[in-house]
């Protein structure tokens, strides 16, 4: 019994329900804050406090998601509210898998010159991509990301929008 009431404590949601970026930050024993907002701020009892997060843009031509500005998730590896810059490569793919926590798999489709043929054949490469608990992205939609710093093993990229949202089924949609 005791620990039903624990459960429905860390699931608690403010804002839109169910959209990961409104979730309660507070789901670990640690204390989430973002490194930079200074959270005891003096102010008087009546006065309504603003919050003190703190959001930065990236650059690029890419603004900053409203959801990242007015969510309450803490995550250090999102370019907006974290400490990661967005520099070298930009790539555009599609979604293939979503079943890591805070990453997914994007497909990058290309044609490979085949010589002595003359002709072309079919490649791809799957990029792992971190992504903000800004987006909300499914399986088969299209996604521009972005080269940061190493943030795992084999993540090196972020997501950074999301071009159009799934349609049918899966193909090879470049050519």
């Amino acid at each position: 019994r005791r620990g039903d009431e624990l459960f429905t404590q860390h699931l608690t949601m403010s804002g839109r329900a169910g959209h990961p970026a409104f979730m309660d930050a507070q789901v670990q024993k640690a204390f989430m804050k973002q490194p930079t907002a200074f959270l005891n701020k003096k102010g008087s009892e009546g006065r309504k406090m603003k919050s003190n997060r703190v959001v930065k843009a990236i650059g690029l031509g890419f603004k900053t998601p409203q959801d990242a500005k007015d969510g309450c998730y803490i995550d250090k590896k999102c370019p907006w509210a974290g400490n990661v810059s967005i520099r070298g490569k930009l790539l555009r793919g599609v979604v293939v898998s979503t079943k890591m926590n805070r990453t997914l798999v994007i497909r990058r489709d290309y044609l490979h010159y085949i010589k002595k043929y003359n002709r072309y054949e079919k490649r791809h490469k799957n990029v792992p991509c971190h992504v903000s608990p800004a987006f909300k992205l499914n399986i088969g939609d299209s996604v521009i990301v972005g080269q940061c710093r190493p943030l795992s093993k084999t993540v090196r990229f972020n997501v950074l929008s999301v071009v159009s949202e799934a349609q049918g089924s899966k193909k090879f949609s470049k050519y």
